[in-house]
């Protein structure tokens, strides 16, 4: 993230070519609940709109979804960086930082559906899956799960979602 915004290894801060390849307020994070002292300063310098689970105790999901998602525009290009540790660790034990006190399963799913009920999901990235450390596949089979929903599967059609197709590969 700090490389993204423009700091760190000048290497991989100018990868794409020009600083800051991303800009810092088009960045919304949810779920943090372990942060060190070097990523606090990092989120205060950037100016990061940050949803951690407290956020998510006191506001539900659905409001912490609803500020995060509410100045997305139609030409927005919507990538989710699915961080698998941001999932309790009784429910995603697959991964090496496992850190309690996560969203819980229904919590992810809120959070999956309203990210493609916007419409402009154009990229996604999975990263700290560890299959080594899984437990009879239970974190890729939820893994898989959140990720059908993400991609638009629900149990019914709602209403207000946008009506933008799903992005083509």
């Amino acid at each position: 993230m700090a490389s993204l915004c423009g700091l760190g290894p000048q290497a991989l801060a100018n990868m794409a070519g020009h600083l800051p390849a991303l800009d810092a307020r088009d960045i919304r994070q949810v779920g943090q609940r372990s942060v060190d002292d070097a990523e606090k300063r990092m989120i205060q310098q950037l100016g990061l709109e940050v949803y951690d689970m407290r956020a998510v105790d006191e506001l539900g999901m659905r409001e912490v979804m609803q500020r995060a998602l509410a100045d997305l525009t139609d030409d927005y290009h919507l990538h989710v960086s699915f961080d698998v540790d941001f999932l309790d660790p009784d429910i995603a034990p697959g991964t090496g930082t496992t850190v309690r006190g996560g969203p819980n399963y229904r919590e992810a799913q809120l959070c999956m559906e309203m990210i493609a009920d916007t419409g402009l999901l154009a990229s996604l990235d999975i990263v700290e899956l560890n299959p080594a450390l899984d437990i009879r596949n239970q974190t890729a089979e939820l893994m898989v799960d959140l990720i059908q929903s993400l991609f638009g599967k629900s149990t019914l059609a709602r209403r207000g979602a946008r009506s933008h197709s799903a992005p083509s590969s």
